[in-house]
């Protein structure tokens, strides 16, 4: 076989080992695309893929308070919680959240963890943030059960519940929340590796959001396509006293405490409702969000107007009636997640909501309207909660330190 007649090998090729039986042609081709390229003028900024600047922006790690908490939403989250291993105490938290620090600080700017196997994989950061929740079980570890916030504790049983410990609990949890899916699992990858000497995994809840950039500017929609987080907090001063610890001790102030409940949603009863009946559920109109007695997504609603029936027109056993608040003070932050689990064999689906909720006092924020949906809110004919835990979220750090330290040092 003459050297003409051998296959050509990718390596040679692309070496210039196979020139011989065509270089001609192919210097030609590279010469011509060469030349188009350097007279291709650059794309303006403007022209620059959507994908492009999705990729590549970034979110803060260091600050006095967390990233992930009033960051807009991402579209993708992992809520990870973690079990500490026995033996774990003070001194070695304070190692293992050291090591967290760093490599999710790193992470969130688009630089690889500082072992990482993977680095290409961390290159793109999409907004990726990452916020640390300390579990009562963390200051028991620590020694420090009296620093521990009252309302930081397990929720009362709610008649509503069905709670499955495989959801349930935690002492340690990491939100991770960037625009790119790859993103998520990599840096939750590089997270758990460093957690391995010092803690087991317990549970993770991934979950989704429409993608960046579909509707912009829009309240995210749940799996039932309700508008969910319509009555959130507004920027400024009502988020700061919703959601932000005002006063207390260092490793406290500028923290908040979150809540995440996995709420298992029964769509296939949910499908045989007639739109007229999933509104009176809601007690908003699905298409606008608006309530019944208005026409725009923040309209305030009227509780006390009546229909041609004599009725109120937003039942009181509405999900927005029982969890209307009108004083900011008592708000919480929604920052929830759609999950979509692999359906039965019968096609029945395994769907539901990663409901995170933000604020100051769970005591006085959040528990108040628990209490009134388990007591009368219609959706609980087709919602389930099966998991919760509750999480003290500490303030962000400064370049040189890392979370949890005013807490551990």
């Amino acid at each position: 076989m003459t050297s003409s007649d051998r296959p050509v090998s990718r390596r040679r090729l692309l070496t210039g080992g196979a020139l011989a039986a065509g270089g001609t042609v192919v210097g030609a081709a590279a010469v011509a695309a060469s030349t188009r390229d350097a007279a291709r003028p650059a794309p303006a900024p403007e022209q620059v893929p959507v994908a492009a600047t999705v990729g590549a922006a970034t979110e803060p790690f260091h600050g006095v308070r967390q990233s992930g908490i009033v960051t807009e939403p991402q579209a993708h989250a992992a809520f990870v919680a973690f079990t500490l291993r026995p033996g774990t105490d003070r001194a070695a938290l304070g190692r293992m959240l050291r090591l967290l620090s760093d490599d999710a600080a790193r992470l969130t700017q688009g630089r690889p963890a500082l072992a990482d196997t993977e680095p290409e994989l961390g290159l793109l950061p999409a907004r990726l943030t990452v916020t640390f929740g300390f579990g009562p079980g963390l200051f028991t570890a620590a020694g420090l059960d009296e620093r521990r916030p009252p309302s930081v504790a397990e929720l009362p049983a709610f008649p509503i519940d069905r709670l499955q410990p495989r959801w349930s609990g935690g002492d340690l949890l990491v939100q991770i929340c960037a625009d790119d899916p790859i993103t998520v699992a990599h840096t939750q990858r590089v997270l758990v590796k460093d957690s391995r000497p010092f803690a087991t995994v317990r549970w993770v809840q991934q979950g989704f959001r429409r993608a960046a950039g579909a509707e912009p500017g829009r309240t995210q929609r749940n799996l039932f396509g309700q508008l969910d987080g319509t009555a959130n907090p507004k920027p400024g001063a009502p988020v700061e006293t919703a959601v932000w610890i005002p006063d207390g001790p260092d490793w406290l102030r500028h923290g908040s405490t979150l809540v995440v409940r996995r709420i298992s949603m029964d769509l296939e009863t949910w499908d045989l409702l007639g739109r007229t009946d999933r509104e009176f559920s809601v007690g908003r109109r699905l298409d606008s969000g608006a309530p019944l007695t208005g026409t725009a997504e923040h309209d305030e609603p009227d509780f006390a107007a009546l229909g041609p029936d004599g009725l109120t027109v937003i039942p009181d056993f509405s999900h927005l009636t029982r969890a209307h608040v009108s004083d900011d003070r008592f708000r919480i932050l929604r920052r929830p997640y759609n999950y979509d689990g692999v359906p039965a064999a019968d096609g029945t689906a395994d769907s539901g909501l990663i409901f995170a909720a933000y604020q100051a006092d769970v005591e006085k924020q959040f528990l108040p309207i628990q209490r009134r949906l388990a007591e009368r809110d219609l959706l609980n004919e087709w919602t389930t909660p099966i998991g919760s835990a509750v999480f003290a979220i500490p303030p962000g750090c400064p370049e040189d330190g890392w979370v949890g330290q005013q807490l551990l040092d």
